[in-house]
């Protein structure tokens, strides 16, 4: 391979097949025998729920580039169709494996434990006759069959729903016998049931909605026989189509969009595993498309509604140990937030260190009469959540509240038109961020009144202002009062809100300005030292690696002898150990209890390290089409810190690591002298 020229094609992983590739490794976590079972089963249903995004994102945009002709071709060189092409096959191979592993493995060794998913075949006659009063009950009154002829067209199913197709023989009351019917399963009901204790055999049976409908689907037509039921779900576009710069008002805009989310073209066809070729055929034609599209499923056509189930079990031994958060001492020592502050930067990482000291600070801050304003970004909050209640009340007590919502972020936009209504109403100022870029970053920053000075204290993180997700995911949250950190997130705020320039900052990296150039420069000056025989570095750890001149410049470094240690959670379109290209890279993969979320990007800097914490991965849309932060780590401890905890304690983990190939697989390492595993370490070391 010509060493010479970066712009070779076979130096870079496509995107998509990378995306597959973290899939495969999702999975491959449903069959780890040291993962608790239902923890397995859990794992499971997460791989259904990304393989679904995939489709309605990722593949359903390959799909209209193809439509369009489109020969758009990305540093690989794969058209669209080619990609398409790659994807079936894998995707094919993948669905196989999961209903295996849940078919062979995780449902047997469930019921070893008494949890039981009952079929038809199992039910006993108490348990048939429970059933049969349930679908009487909730299900026949709100479910309508359509019966396929010219007035009754083929219906449109919604989205990734639940949907049957029933063989029929016979003629109803009007002579009528189409031969064919369509039965949709009520949205609103749980697809996972519990058998009631006084019929079931055991503490925990249940049963599927699935096989409620499909054991009793002849009631639906009486005086007619089902001859045939079958299992089927389409997944449909999901991109959202709002062209910003002809609306008047983004937030009607996408309420108007998202309605047609759930109609969006077809892109997949999921059909049970015995469905015949001639209705598996019927049902494509009737979605427009090719038997490429279709993929057949040996058990749920949905996995994702399994995912219910570890949720109604209650068997801790079958679920991974409960940990408490902990809180840093500098926090508890403190009579309020602003004191803990002032006394030096307090860094949390989640989810082994506690959310509740932001959610305090917001609180706090909503009823200090000396709290003048608080601003804070939103990218996804979650439905109930203590931040959102704490912004209203301060808005309430009469504080300027602004809060800077994106409302486009994927598939939480109705969630977040409802949150702007329900602050707008509080008093609090709302705004949309920059019309074509997304708003990334996040921030919090209160103004305090301190006697004859106006102070700021700021809070930047890693991941969003998320309840829920601060127990999954791993992220870093640093407060500071620092002036100069300060001043950058008061120029963000204004960027975002303000017509006009509001100055260079000082110490924040942002998007789309300056953070993509100043990533290029700090991995130039590793070369630069390399060349001059210093210390030189590059360790980062981030969720995706794919924007090109990064790669470029990484693959230079290695060439110069620079060491480059990458912790990529998904998608990587970097080669490592490509001879006289990436002989210096190392890429690893984590993949375990927690989500890995954090965005940690150091550089060696000739032995006194520069560390930065970002809301960015290393992506196009990251550096040029939204905005976004990337702030120093400053105090002395807490770089040394999170270069312990993000870099050198990941790249010793042996235990959840995945290995890049330079032909774009991940290996586990087998050689293990001491089990270690990154995520186990941290909990350990800081709850």
């Amino acid at each position: 391979m010509d060493a010479t020229n970066l712009d070779n094609p076979d130096l870079y992983i496509n995107r998509e097949l990378s995306q597959l590739e973290f899939l495969r490794r999702v999975v491959s976590q449903a069959q780890d025998e040291s993962i608790p079972l239902l923890e397995r089963l859990r794992f499971l249903c997460i791989a259904s729920s990304v393989l679904d995004e995939f489709f309605e994102i990722r593949v359903a945009g390959l799909k209209q580039q193809e439509a369009y002709g489109s020969m758009q071709r990305g540093p690989d060189n794969l058209s669209p169709a080619d990609q398409l092409r790659q994807i079936f096959p894998i995707v094919t191979s993948l669905v196989k494996q999961q209903y295996e592993i849940l078919n062979r493995s995780l449902l047997p060794k469930l019921a070893r434990q008494g949890i039981c998913l009952l079929t038809e075949n199992d039910w006993n006659s108490k348990q048939a006759a429970w059933i049969k009063r349930y679908f009487t009950r909730e299900l026949a009154p709100i479910i309508s069959p359509v019966g396929l002829d010219p007035a009754h067209p083929f219906p449109e199913p919604v989205n990734k729903s639940l949907a049957f197709i029933v063989t029929l023989e016979g003629k109803d009351a009007f002579g009528r016998n189409s031969g064919k019917a369509i039965v949709q399963a009520p949205r609103s009901l749980p697809r996972v049931v519990r058998i009631p204790a006084q019929v079931a055999t055991s503490e925990n049976e249940f049963v599927l909605l699935s096989s409620i409908i499909a054991a009793h689907v002849s009631t639906l037509f009486p005086g007619m026989r089902a001859i045939d039921c079958y299992q089927f779900r389409v997944t449909r576009n999901s991109n959202l189509f709002v062209d910003e710069e002809e609306v008047d008002d983004l937030l009607l805009a996408l309420e108007g969009e998202l309605s047609s989310r759930r109609y969006g073209d077809a892109v997949r066809l999921e059909v049970a595993q015995n469905c015949p070729a001639d209705v598996a055929d019927f049902l494509a034609a009737q979605f427009v498309l090719t038997q490429a599209d279709v993929y057949r499923c040996n058990g749920p056509v949905n996995l994702m509604r399994l995912t219910a189930l570890p949720d109604l079990v209650e068997r801790a031994d079958l679920k991974y140990p409960g940990f408490t958060p902990s809180v840093p001492l500098q926090v508890r020592n403190s009579e309020s937030m602003f004191e803990a502050i002032r006394s030096g930067d307090i860094l949390l990482h989640h989810p082994f260190q506690s959310f509740a000291p932001f959610v305090d600070f917001l609180r706090q801050a909503a009823k200090d009469p000396d709290v003048l304003s608080i601003r804070q970004t939103l990218y996804r909050t979650g439905s109930e959540s203590g931040v959102v209640e704490a912004l209203i009340e301060a808005a309430m007590q009469g504080k300027e509240v602004l809060v800077v919502i994106e409302l486009r972020a994927r598939f939480d936009e109705q969630a977040n038109i409802e949150l702007a209504t329900q602050l707008q109403s509080a008093g609090a100022q709302v705004v949309y961020g920059v019309v074509g870029h997304k708003t990334h970053a996040k921030m919090c920053m209160v103004i305090r009144r301190e006697g004859h000075a106006l102070n700021r204290y700021v809070h930047l993180g890693t991941g969003n202002y998320h309840m829920r997700t601060t127990r999954l995911y791993t992220d870093y949250g640093l407060f500071t009062c620092d002036k100069y950190l300060g001043d950058d997130v008061q120029k963000v705020f204004q960027q975002l809100t303000t017509p006009g320039k509001a100055g260079k900052l000082s110490h924040i990296l942002q998007a789309p300005f300056t953070l993509h150039s100043s990533m290029l420069e700090l991995i130039q000056a590793e070369i630069a030292a390399a060349k001059k025989n210093k210390p030189a570095g590059v360790y980062a750890k981030m969720n995706s690696l794919i924007e090109p001149q990064i790669i470029k410049a990484l693959y230079a470094a290695s060439q110069a002898g620079v060491k480059v240690e990458l912790v990529v959670r998904g998608v990587c379109a970097l080669r490592p150990k490509i001879k006289g290209v990436s002989d210096n890279i190392r890429v690893r993969s984590i993949v375990g209890r927690f989500l890995e979320h954090t965005r940690v990007f150091c550089f060696e800097n000739g032995g006194d390290k520069k560390v930065y914490l970002s809301s960015a991965d290393w992506m196009g849309r990251n550096f040029f089409s939204r905005v976004e932060t990337c702030f120093p780590v400053l105090d002395k401890q807490l770089k040394e810190r999170v270069f312990e905890e993000s870099i050198n304690c990941y790249v010793s983990d042996n235990s959840q690591s995945w290995q890049l190939n330079s032909n774009g697989t991940y290996v586990q390492p087998t050689a293990k002298r001491k089990r270690i595993s990154a995520q186990e370490k941290m909990l350990k070391q800081l709850c």
